[in-house]
């Protein structure tokens, strides 16, 4: 080739190929497959994925390049300026036959019954590229299945190992969990030890698998892909707002896929979002409107139960009303929930339910760095957050940042597992959080940073210690040049409170702790989702609550009067705010069970119920139409009360017992990360108490008792207690200390 370039217009990070003829500018050491993508040629793979590293070991993407002898695979051959390429001539036709005709040797007949027909990359590829019959005679080989869990199935006779799945787990979720044995004909992929995956990513082995040997578990043989409609909708169980398509088959939810946003999810989906729809069709579903006549519940006509709420409404206007919304409402429902707050004359209005210190009046707000920019990191901080299991895809991001450099550096009350090398860690119990971030160790590991970030999560952000934390993180961000990222605790809690669903007079904690007469309880699933439980039960449970709900459950029907069933997420046409401030929408997928309305038509009811201004509206469109965002002077609110005697409580949430939905959802709570309620002590402080490691423990405070199976661990800072909440046999005990002794 000449020392000349082809072009010699083009950056001298460019260089000149030709594909079948088609001439390109490609970056310096990016690879054919690449180039040819770009320009929409189509080059066959299997075991190429852009966003793995390549391994090249599946040879479907062979092409012709001049002056090459040898066929070369497209995926690991680097662009040279001049380059003539040719993915069409007989040789490189011949070469992905042969390539196909060798990995259909041992590939089962199970077309008819496999449950990756119809959306199978071998079956589309082999359609084309494979012979009518094959010329080998020998016995297929057979390869014993193993279980990897709840999520995943597998039938791993039909694997062309192409180690995609492999390469997931190593690289993107840093789990290494999978891999190959054995060697030559002789190689499988598997986990080695038999045990389930435990990644909170696993479900995306499912989409990078382009045979039908790693599938959805939840899914499977429940239909086929052309009986599926899809619908854009979105992630509701945590900030990130991940996009997904949601597939349905005559309005039922039956699977979820990632949607590719390269600004939010790229190409993958956490495990919570992608099995969550299971828990929408459960015995407990609210498919009804119910009243309660004395202690007694029957169901009722949407008229008599909406004339009930209205009259309750009436009855406990202005001051004597409190509204308490749960954080993954949309904006539209919120901005329903506002306005009706005007119009009754209330200023007790908020949705920050798991927040036990209000008092610096703090409310969500936007990344002070887009996540995917934070992937570009030099220096990242997380403070009080089991990241992993908070937002598993900003995990995601992290551990990119770390791979390309990044220093992580944490302080939190217990040494969390992450997906990445920790380059500075201060463990301590949630008081001296706030104290941390003012060390000098700190201070020199931000020094010289240019793109510094720093991570608050939901330990910090809801404990009784978050107003000083909050002030803590926000000093040491603006001293070091960093960008405060404080994740919102709710699926929507920024759309919320761009939204003002928030207190201008009593905030949640300051409703319940001074009791009104009545309250609008909407999307909460009261036992569980509140800050402080007992508190919230006992105040509902001397008030007349109007509850719009998705579920009857148990606690639901204990406190309310009224329960008018609404749709969930997937049921409704919404629109979310992630933690970047991005509104995205979510179609209606699946039908709305029974008697359940989407929460802006039985809002709109309820206000036409009540004549009030604003609910004249006659479609989604007109109501869109008439919101805007809206601010609102955050009324202040009473620290939380003091800590009290014993181990001071780390609580985190059980990453598959965020919400309702998730609760309910039988895949994920059979999953290896949903543990169990227990808690979690440090050998020195159960060694005090004189409690063994599997013994039952009882922790008791102002809040009230638990018993609980104990966990030794000495990653628990000592002086602390780890537990997770959205458990029952958790829901007991308010935040700060506990004392801790033998059952």
């Amino acid at each position: 080739m000449s020392a000349q370039p082809v072009n010699p217009n083009l950056p001298p990070d460019q260089v000149t190929v030709f594909i079948d003829g088609v001439e390109l500018a490609a970056p310096k050491g990016s690879m054919i497959i690449q180039a040819a993508d770009k320009a929409g040629i189509p080059i066959p793979r299997f075991c190429y994925h852009d966003k793995l590293a390549i391994a090249a070991n599946c040879r479907m993407c062979l092409v012709e390049v001049e002056k090459m002898g040898k066929p070369a695979p497209a995926c690991a051959t680097p662009v040279m300026d001049g380059m003539k390429v040719s993915t069409r001539s007989d040789k490189a036709l011949k070469s992905q036959r042969n390539v196909m005709e060798f990995l259909l040797i041992n590939h089962p007949l199970d077309c008819p019954i496999c449950d990756q027909g119809g959306e199978c990359e071998l079956q589309d590829l082999s359609l084309g590229y494979g012979r009518s019959v094959s010329r080998f005679s020998e016995r297929k080989r057979v390869v014993a299945d193993e279980d990897m869990g709840p999520l995943v199935a597998t039938e791993m006779t039909r694997c062309i190992q192409c180690t995609r799945c492999i390469r997931f787990t190593a690289e993107i979720a840093g789990t290494y969990e999978l891999g190959g044995m054995q060697r030559g004909e002789n190689l499988q992929i598997g986990t080695y030890d038999g045990k389930p995956l435990a990644t909170e990513l696993s479900g995306n082995v499912i989409d990078v698998c382009p045979v039908g040997a790693l599938t959805n578990k939840v899914f499977r043989f429940r239909a086929r892909p052309w009986e599926l409609i899809a619908k854009e909708s979105l992630g509701y169980h945590d900030a990130l707002g991940s996009n997904l398509f949601l597939h349905a088959r005559r309005g039922d939810v039956l699977r979820a896929v990632p949607r590719d946003n390269e600004a939010v999810n790229e190409c993958w989906l956490s495990d919570r979002d992608r099995y969550s729809h299971q828990g929408l069709y459960v015995e407990d579903r609210a498919v009804k409107p119910q009243v309660k006549d004395g202690d007694q519940w029957r169901e009722a006509s949407w008229d008599e139960a909406l004339g009930k709420a209205a009259q309750i409404l009436r009855d406990n206007a202005a001051d004597d009303l409190g509204i308490l919304v749960h954080p993954s409402t949309s904006n539209e429902e919120g901005a329903l929930l506002a306005r009706m707050a005007d119009a009754l004359g209330t200023g007790n209005l908020d949705h920050r339910i798991a927040a036990h210190d209000l008092s610096d009046g703090a409310v969500a707000e936007a990344f002070g760095m887009p996540v995917a920019e934070i992937e570009n990191a030099d220096v990242i901080l997380i403070v009080g957050s089991q990241l992993r299991h908070e937002v598993p895809l900003l995990h995601q991001r992290v551990r990119k940042a770390w791979k390309r450099g990044a220093k992580v550096h944490v302080v939190n009350p217990v040494d969390f597992d992450f997906a990445f090398d920790i380059a500075g860690k201060q463990i301590v119990a949630p008081s001296r959080i706030a104290d941390a971030l003012g060390s000098a160790e700190l201070a020199q590991a931000f020094a010289g940073a240019t793109r510094a970030v720093v991570i608050v999560g939901a330990i910090a952000g809801n404990g009784i210690h978050a107003s000083a934390i909050g002030k803590a993180a926000s000093a040491f961000a603006s001293a070091n040049n960093a960008a405060l990222c404080r994740i919102p605790q709710g699926a929507n809690a920024l759309g919320l409170t761009r939204h003002g669903v928030l207190p201008a007079s009593r905030d949640a904690n300051a409703m319940l702790a001074q009791p009104c007469g009545a309250y609008v309880v909407y999307g909460i699933e009261p036992g569980l989702d509140f800050a402080d439980q007992a508190a919230a039960l006992k105040a509902l449970g001397g008030a007349q609550v109007v509850a719009f709900s998705q579920f009857a459950c148990e606690s639901t029907r204990k406190v309310a009067d009224v329960i008018l069933p609404i749709g969930a997420l997937p049921e409704i046409d919404a629109t979310l705010t992630n933690l970047d401030g991005r509104d995205q929408a979510a179609v209606a997928a699946g039908k709305l069970p029974g008697e359940a309305r989407a929460g802006w038509r039985v809002l709109r009811a309820l206000g036409g119920e009540l004549g009030l201004a604003g609910f004249d509206f006659t479609d989604l469109d007109g109501l869109r139409a008439s919101i805007a965002p809206r601010e609102v002077a955050v009324a202040a609110s009473a620290a939380p009360a003091a800590a009290g005697e014993g181990l001071e409580l780390a609580v985190s949430e059980a990453i598959y017992r965020v919400d309702a939905v998730t609760r309910r959802a039988a895949a994920l709570q059979a999953h290896p990360l949903t543990v169990g309620p227990r808690v979690t002590l440090h050998p020195q402080d159960a060694a005090a108490a004189n409690i063994a490691d599997g013994a039952m423990a009882k922790l008791s405070n102002a809040a009230g008792t638990a018993t609980l199976q104990v966990v030794l661990d000495d990653r628990v800072a000592p002086g602390s207690a780890w537990v997770e909440r959205g458990y029952g046999a958790t829901a007991a005990l308010a935040a700060g200390n506990a004392r801790v002794e033998a059952a």
